[in-house]
């Protein structure tokens, strides 16, 4: 009641009589009985046109949101192109984008162990902060296509760009802030960036370009007058090279292009030191192309996976076609074999192993098995659409991993001439797989997740397979699944993720503009 007599002695309040002025009763009463009961009318109902415009429109959507990270980066301004990890400190993680920007930030969880949350859950989750900026890669003169760090310590971290910018960078640490060492434009356009794991030649890393070329480039971040060295560069591909992988231990790097050639190059004269030479008098050691018509694939190939043991490489390209071919398998080093080995190298290289007895690498008797270099052991056809991505699982699982733009992954059995161990025709709901990756370790460690298959496409969706058991598979072998990309193919998709340290964490390079990570341990 106080309420009340407040406001009947406010100032402002109106008289009965004036509201009487206002609106008669009688007005009031004849407009209620005009729209009686049997005549009312839905207050947000408009003229029938828009009533037709909102039937022929359908029910509106639902969206649902959800999100199973547990931490967020948003730094960049537009899609994220690239992602690469630290090889020694999987929590560092580097990322390009479209923003012509890279960044290199931390993966673990700045407000510490955050459940992942839905809508459904959680209509008013609380608000995280992003992760932490680490450096700031700057000096881009486009979007970075490509990004790596170094090996084997993850000393540096490499750049290309779309207008064919290489820059190199130290990596941060605790006290000392990322610099520029250098940069290099020889080409156009880099596609692809791979860092070396030669243990003679650290700090190297190869690219290839939108002209078909491709170059090898040595760092020394102590030179700062000259900081990056050509080693080599190779210019057989009469297309795009769209992509690349060095051997295991780096001694050859096998490269692919748009006019359906593979290119295996000796890159350090390892090859040539124990006898194996290119027959064409280049240092290509294993060619082919589309002249044979075994090899050639309509349309081009588009990726490249060399086996865990070094003695194949896998090609992927359109129509689904994989092509699976014979590496040289190269024995120890010789001391000789480069003017940068240095002499404690040599010394506990092959020159101490051939001294106890070791087989001698003459041009005669050369240590490698050629028998099966450069021979098609297998052609395949799984799949619909182009091989965009293949990985190879480590041992003792011998399976070779393709992920297709009809959405699909196909799993390839080398033990039994490739013969497929399952398909997955819905991997991605349709949409482009962009990369397949077996959970890994270093070789020769204990790796109980080693079956375990991770996938991203175009839907904006993480998935992680359990490849054991065959095509009955409950589910395809679906593990587990992980949102919170938008997704639907048009700017929403995953342009890839890493997942070092053994996979317990999964780090995502979104369409978007945004990286997740996600926490895949049980």
């Amino acid at each position: 009641m106080a309420d009340q007599n407040m406001h009947d002695d406010a100032p402002n309040s109106l008289t009965d009589e004036q509201a009487d002025a206002l609106l008669d009763a009688d007005e009031a009463e004849e407009t209620i009985e005009e729209h009686g009961q049997e005549d009312d009318v839905a207050m947000d109902s408009g003229d029938e046109e828009a009533d037709e415009e909102i039937d022929m429109d359908g029910p509106m959507e639902e969206i649902q949101l959800h999100n199973d990270s547990v931490a967020h980066f948003d730094q960049h301004r537009d899609s994220i192109l690239c992602i690469a990890q630290h090889p020694t400190r999987p929590e560092m993680v580097a990322t390009g984008g479209q923003d012509d920007m890279a960044y290199i930030w931390t993966a673990t969880p700045a407000d510490g162990p955050v459940l992942p949350t839905s809508y459904e859950s959680n209509p008013q989750p609380q608000e995280r902060r992003g992760q932490e900026i680490l450096a700031k890669l700057e000096g881009q003169d486009e979007s970075v296509n490509a990004i790596c760090f170094t090996l084997p310590a993850g000393d540096c971290v490499a750049t290309g760009t779309l207008a064919g910018k290489l820059s190199v960078y130290s990596t941060p640490t605790p006290s000392t802030p990322s610099r520029l060492l250098g940069s290099a434009k020889e080409v156009e356009e880099i596609n692809w960036l791979a860092p070396c794991p030669h243990k003679y030649h650290p700090n190297t890393l190869a690219f290839g370009a939108s002209d078909g070329s491709v170059w090898v480039y040595t760092i020394n971040p102590q030179d700062p007058s000259s900081p990056l060295t050509i080693v080599q560069s190779f210019f057989l591909h009469q297309a795009p090279c769209t992509a690349g992988a060095w051997t295991p231990d780096g001694k050859m790097l096998a490269t692919v292009a748009e006019d359906s050639s593979l290119y295996v190059w000796d890159v350090f004269g390892d090859a040539a030191s124990v006898g194996l030479a290119d027959p064409n008098g280049g240092q290509a050691v294993v060619s082919l192309t589309a002249a044979d018509e075994r090899f050639k694939v309509d349309g081009g190939l588009y990726s490249v996976a060399v086996s865990p043991g070094g003695g194949i490489v896998a090609v992927g390209g359109a129509g689904g076609n994989v092509r699976v071919v014979g590496l040289p398998r190269l024995s120890a080093l010789p001391s000789n074999s480069s003017s940068r080995t240095s002499t404690a190298s040599a010394k506990s290289g092959a020159g101490a192993r051939n001294k106890a007895g070791g087989p001698k690498t003459t041009a005669s008797t050369p240590a490698a098995a050629a028998g099966q270099a450069g021979q098609i052991l297998a052609a395949v056809q799984a799949q619909t659409d182009g091989v965009e991505t293949l990985d190879f699982s480590q041992p003792p699982l011998t399976l070779l991993a393709a992920g297709s733009v009809d959405g699909s992954i196909t799993l390839f059995d080398a033990a039994h001439n490739f013969a497929v161990r399952r398909h997955i025709p819905d991997a991605h709901d349709e949409e482009a797989v962009i990369q397949v990756a077996f959970v890994k370790t270093a070789l020769g460690t204990a790796n109980p997740a080693n079956y375990m298959l991770t996938s991203c496409g175009n839907d904006g969706v993480v998935r992680r397979w359990d490849t054991r058991g065959g095509t009955a598979a409950a589910n395809k072998g679906l593990a587990a699944e992980w949102r919170g990309h938008r997704g639907g193919g048009d700017g929403g998709g995953i342009m890839g993720f890493v997942q070092g340290g053994g996979g317990a964490r999964v780090v995502t390079a979104g369409d978007d503009g945004v990286g997740l990570v996600f926490a895949a341990e049980p």
